[in-house]
């Protein structure tokens, strides 16, 4: 079943990932943690994060669209573009990416889904595709029959802040740190 990310345009499908992803998978998110912290050197911790979290109940979708043969040769040939553009098929790359799981919501004690990872491919941000998956997430959500979502975000990360207020997400609780 081909499912579009905006029912007008048909460039962006969605499919479900498998296990068969989990390299994609993995590799969204150390660049994710690569653009937000670029002073660490290593993010081998997210190996065993993908290796202990990801499951048949946490759902994986991606975002793929068709590119010809020359553009995806000339992006990865880009040596500024840190880009993961990645067949899936003869001409499809992923090109976003959205990772659930569960989480018990510490006030009331509900379990909902939580938002471990949603990623856009930096040429493609800014066409509506992150906002398209958190309004997919939803949908699929209350057809799950939660009636919550929750998420974590980088306070570094303001356009993923700014995204998340404009869907009505309000901050619950902070997180905090010390180092020494």
């Amino acid at each position: 079943m081909t499912i579009y990310l905006f029912p007008d345009r048909t460039e962006y499908q969605l499919i479900t990932g498998t296990a068969i992803d989990l390299a994609t998978l993995l590799k969204f998110l150390q660049v994710t943690y690569r653009e937000l912290y670029p002073q660490q050197q290593e993010y081998l911790h997210l190996q065993s994060t993908v290796d202990r979290y990801f499951s048949a109940q946490t759902p994986l979708w991606f975002v793929t669209t068709s590119i010809d043969a020359s553009e995806a040769t000339m992006q990865l040939q880009n040596p500024d573009a840190e880009t993961l553009l990645q067949p899936s098929t003869s001409r499809d790359v992923k090109i976003a990416c959205l990772w659930v799981g569960t989480a018990i919501d510490q006030i009331t004690g509900i379990r909902h889904p939580n938002i471990f990872l949603i990623y856009v491919e930096p040429a493609y941000r800014r066409r509506g595709i992150g906002r398209a998956l958190m309004q997919y997430m939803e949908v699929w959500a209350k057809a799950q029959g939660y009636h919550q979502i929750g998420l974590q975000v980088f306070t570094i990360n303001d356009p993923a802040i700014e995204l998340y207020q404009q869907l009505g997400y309000q901050p619950r609780s902070i997180s905090m740190i010390r180092e020494f």
